[in-house]
């Protein structure tokens, strides 16, 4: 049996490493492919940055977002809960740091999911 060792994160927010997934402290597994929703909460897209935290080039047209937590590259479905529409977007960026955000979206990816400012989305990771 592996023994999950937390990890202290940015807004006290713990992450520990399990077989084969990683679990977000009381928000369920956010395994290999996820179907059931694995976070939920507000999300807010953004247009302007130069370099990401990654290192590379912002495109304020890509579909990419910012997490606190979650790995450079990883690949998560953002569904907008107020009209279902959904996205695939890669993280490669680190924020939202407006509080009560969960994701930051780049302004592409916002509007492919119908989104004017801030909406309540589900996060889910597909890779």
């Amino acid at each position: 049996m592996n023994s999950a060792k937390p990890v202290r994160r940015s807004n006290a927010t713990r992450i520990a490493a399990l077989a084969g997934g990683l679990a977000l402290a009381g928000l369920g597994s956010l395994g290999a492919v996820s179907t059931a929703q694995a976070q939920s909460g507000k999300a807010s897209w953004y247009a302007s940055g130069h370099r990401t935290a990654s290192g590379e080039r912002f495109n304020p047209n890509g579909l990419t977002a910012a997490h606190r937590s979650l790995p450079f590259g990883t690949r998560v479905r953002v569904t907008n809960q107020a009209n279902g529409r959904s996205v695939v977007v890669r993280i490669n960026d680190r924020g939202p740091f407006a509080h009560g955000r969960i994701i930051d979206l780049a302004r592409g990816a916002g509007r492919v999911i119908g989104m004017n400012g801030v909406a309540r989305v589900a996060v889910a990771v597909v890779d």
